[in-house]
């Protein structure tokens, strides 16, 4: 009955969270928006010190802000506050998840949960048995004759669950014995040694004793066994009791991102090693435990071993999991990065995969600050969020989330501005479905800057920040609103080999992690092809082996899933090692009509089972190809309705296909594209160091809509169509982006988009400034007159230097006359975020680079005002409070850190710049 539920509702689920598309709004020209399509938050309840006031208090406030929905992460609490703890799942605790579920539905928001508090799973009834699990292998020897006398029992400390799992013997002469039938009870082990000298290699399944880490009341204990299908339904039994089998209202169950350390076993491995690869694990134990090895044998049993722990983390956790939350009307939400297999598979198991990025990137955009601290051993890379994305797209799932901002700099340095290329980056990437990293519950007597997170970027009504949030938010909701349209519309297909990432003698299991992409992606050729093809205008999602075993041919297209946009081209990057059946697949797919291209044909098949006869098949295989000479280094064979073509540089076998690049990246653009019902959406970036002014082409023919996502402006393009492609002028300043929506019919009433052309006299905005504090702390400085901008922490009054939050400057200006088409107000530099009337109407919030706006409706002729309001970071406050040993920071655990995770202190940090420094100039356009 389970089954047939699960199966219920998962097809309905499924329809609704794919089939549903984003509407237009008539008035605006923009998608309607849904909840999903504004950024969330992760929330963490300190100490599960919540309730309903302050649940009430600040939901409000977050959907006040634009904030769609919160994912509540329980995690350890404030000193002091003990007697407001509430323990996970208790009944008070559920009476405040289902408050929050509540509310939030009043405010139309949504509420995610994790399935846990802190990280990775586990906690107060998960038994030594059933917690991570590592094998520890113990060796004896032995000489000709002799017998041991010492008994077989694990010698590590605290491993009084270990089970003794195998004992194997190996000879001075080749010979293997399994000695495991030859152990009783205590351990002595009936056997005596052979001609020759032996090793003896003992297996125990034990324990790593990992704790869940910053675990909330209610919540320490042992970290579960993720590979045991027993262990991860147990630990759910507690979510069963709790919930009383009964529906929450939660969107979705989250899983942090794999941090299990060490946890390379499960008592149960030996046995599905021998029923999945088809030999017996237990004598190969000299070989798996080999840590330098250099030898091919050893690479490859590690191989198997690995693909087996891969399958068994997808079926016994992921599956599983996704199947239990499904019963309760929810979806699942996985960080599959850390983990110790396939991530596409693990990735593709779940309702809405997720990304996370982990520091800032380099961006070359002019006036961006990126401070040398900031700076990670491994900048945030696109193509590792393309593996969550792909996921996604050939899955047939509608959203692709990120825990977006993790330590992208250090603590209260986080612009705005800062903000708005990474999550490009991710948009760039496949992710449409944004949460901070994130948010902190903190009730109304916590001293400012309330409770915090140690590892977020404060993203609470405390930031002083905080009033112009309302201005990034409205920019990612309309960039998600297009990006949750219709279906990704990508044309390659690439194939993953992820047997060069397993087949590496060295270690024992291999964690693909966000952080170590350095070593598994980066140095691989396919890494390079997706970068080379994405820098030349191509567009592709990633696919794994079991994806491909799935894929169909329909009309020439390789078709994923039902609900994804079909591929024109399968993409084999250059590789040593390939399965079998990938490679029978491919054959396959181009005798039924697919084009499948291979950059070098494999050498060899992973694995150690039946590896000759394995070999020997595709070598057949192989020799079956046989490839004529196509032309400029392009090789083809043909084969039923379909091609195989084998070319070093890819690009030319895609050209000789007449596949189509987009070649509006040759300016330095990038773009990811959305295909919908009657056209295409391009979500078009510039990230270069330049403003680029061009007439570029796009591979789509129709009536082009250009749609700014940060001011929201749209407008009819003029566009030309020849050759096969429409040229449409874009105008982008370093750091901007725009939306381009090509449709077949021409939309009605809609202004034509405003070029900004033939640049007149720029006005310059040098009369005196008065500058009023009008919110903050420590407390409020005098107002001030400005005979031109600096920055107020120049100013003489020092306690400006101490000063954060918000800070109202105004003055006037002369217009002479107003004849022009355009006017542009730019601020130039500003310390972070402003917001702008003119003669008393708001422009809007210019809270990013390169803070600029076109304010033409908003000028008269004669004298005009002008009030900028400015926030600042709440870097000097916090400065200031840590110079004068002011409490602000008491927490239990890891308390508070910086982001070299030392004991934070900002007494030695210099003042930041803030306010506006400008100029402040209007340049006029005729």
């Amino acid at each position: 009955m389970r089954a047939v539920i699960t199966a219920i509702f998962s097809l309905t689920f499924f329809y609704f969270t794919t089939q549903v598309q984003a509407q237009p709004n008539q008035k605006s020209g923009w998608p309607v928006v849904e909840q999903q399509m504004k950024p969330w938050t992760r929330w963490w309840w300190m100490g599960n010190a919540v309730d309903e006031g302050n649940i009430n208090e600040v939901l409000t406030k977050y959907q006040t802000a634009g904030i769609g929905g919160v994912e509540i992460t329980p995690i350890y609490g404030a000193v002091g506050f003990e007697k407001r703890y509430i323990d996970f799942l208790s009944p008070k605790w559920m009476d405040m998840l289902q408050y929050t579920v509540q509310r939030s539905k009043t405010l139309g928001m949504g509420v995610d949960m994790n399935t846990g508090t802190g990280w990775p799973f586990g906690g107060p009834l998960v038994k030594p048995e059933n917690a991570a699990t590592k094998l520890i292998v113990q060796e004896y020897e032995l000489k000709s004759g002799e017998r041991l006398t010492t008994r077989i029992q694990v010698k590590e400390a605290n491993q009084a669950a270990a089970i003794l799992q195998a004992v194997t013997a190996y000879g001075s002469n080749e010979a293997v014995v399994d000695l495991s039938d030859k152990v009783d009870a205590g351990g002595s082990l009936n056997w005596t040694a052979g001609t020759g000298n032996w090793k003896i290699y003992a297996a125990f399944a034990g324990k790593t004793q990992q704790q869940v880490k910053r675990a909330a009341p209610g919540g320490k204990g042992l970290t579960m066994d993720h590979l045991d299908r027993n262990s991860v339904t147990g630990y759910l039994k507690r979510f069963d009791e709790a919930f009383n089998r009964k529906s929450q209202g939660v969107r979705a169950f989250f899983n942090d991102s794999y941090e299990v350390y060490g946890a390379n076993w499960t008592p149960t491995l030996f046995d599905e090693f021998q029923k999945r690869r088809g030999y017996d694990l237990k004598m190969h134990l000299r070989k798996l435990v080999e840590k330098d090895s250099s030898s091919t044998e050893v690479a490859r049993l590690k191989s198997d071993y690995r693909e087996t722990m891969s399958e068994l983390l997808l079926s016994n956790f992921t599956q599983n999991w996704t199947d239990w939350a499904h019963q309760y009307q929810s979806m699942t939400k996985n960080q599959s990065h850390g983990s110790p297999g396939n991530l596409l598979d693990l990735y593709g198991a779940v309702d809405i995969p997720e990304t996370e990025t982990f520091g800032s990137s380099k961006f070359p955009i002019p006036g961006l600050r990126r401070d040398e601290a900031d700076v990670r051993n491994v900048d945030p890379d696109p193509m590792m969020s393309k593996f969550a994305s792909s996921a996604a797209h050939t899955g047939g799932k509608k959203l692709v989330s990120s825990e977006t901002f993790t330590w992208l700099t250090e603590h209260f340095k986080t612009a705005y501005s800062q903000c708005k290329p990474e999550v490009e980056q991710l948009f760039l990437a496949g992710v449409n479905h944004v949460f901070y990293h994130g948010a902190t519950n903190s009730p109304k007597d916590a001293v400012w800057p309330g409770w915090l997170f140690y590892a977020s970027v404060e993203f609470n009504p405390s930031n002083s920040l905080w009033p112009h949030i309302v201005g990034i938010n409205e920019y990612i909701t309309r960039c998600q609103s297009v990006l949750q349209s219709g279906q990704a519309d990508n044309e390659i297909l690439i194939y993953w080999p992820v047997y060069e990432v397993w087949s590496q003698a060295k270690g024992m299991d291999v964690a693909v992690k966000v952080h170590n992409i350095d070593e598994w992606l980066h140095p691989t050729a396919f890494y390079k092809l997706s970068k080379k093809l994405s820098k030349s205008g191509y567009s592709f999602d990633f696919a794994s082996d079991a994806l491909l075993s799935n894929t169909k041919i329909r009309d020439g297209l390789l078709s994923t899933h039902p609900q994804s946009s079909p591929y024109k081209v399968l993409v084999i990057p250059e590789c040593t090692m390939i399965s079998l059946s990938t490679l029978q697949n491919a054959v396959r797919f181009a005798e039924n009509g697919a084009t499948v291209i291979f950059q070098q044909l494999p050498a060899d098949v992973p694995g150690l089972h039946e590896l000759e006869s394995r070999r020997s098949e595709l070598k057949k295989i192989l020799a079956g190809l046989a490839f004529s000479d196509a032309g400029n280094g392009v090789k083809e064979f043909k084969i039923g309705k379909g091609s195989v073509l084998l070319s070093a540089d890819v690009e030319k076998a895609l050209m000789y296909k007449s596949l189509q690049r987009e070649s509006l990246t040759d300016t330095g653009l990038q773009f990811i594209r959305r295909s919908f019902k009657g056209g295409k959406y391009y979500y078009v970036v510039n990230h270069t160091a330049n403003e680029i002014d061009a007439n570029v082409a796009l591979n789509e023919k129709g009536s082009i809509t250009i749609m700014d996502p940060q001011s929201g402006r749209i407008g009819l393009a003029p566009t030309n169509y020849q050759a096969g492609v429409s040229k449409v002028r874009l105008q982008l300043q370093a750091g901007e982006a725009l939306i381009l929506k090509i449709t077949e019919q021409e939309p009605v009433n809609l202004p034509h988009w405003g070029y900004l052309d033939k640049p007149g006299e720029k006005l310059v905005l040098n009369n005196s400034w008065s500058l009023k504090f009008s919110a903050g702390g420590p407390e409020l400085p005098e107002d001030q007159k400005l005979d031109h901008l600096v920055s107020w922490t120049e100013l003489p009054d020092l306690k400006l230097q101490n000063f954060s939050g918000t800070a109202v400057y105004s003055s006037n200006f002369n217009l002479p006359e107003k004849s022009a088409k355009n006017y542009v107000l730019n601020l130039n530099q500003v310390n972070e975020s402003a917001k702008v009337w003119i003669n008393g109407k708001e422009v809007g919030i210019l809270w990013s680079l390169p803070f600029k706006a076109r304010i033409g409706e908003y000028l008269k002729v004669g004298n005009n005002t002008i009030r900028i309001e400015v926030l600042n970071l709440m870097a000097n406050r916090i400065r200031y409070m840590d110079l004068k040993k002011i409490q602000w920071r008491n927490y239990h655990e890891i308390n508070f850190v910086d982001i070299n995770y030392q004991p934070f202190d900002a007494a030695a940090w210099k003042v930041m710049p803030s306010g506006l420094t400008g100029p402040v100039t209007i340049s006029v356009y005729n």
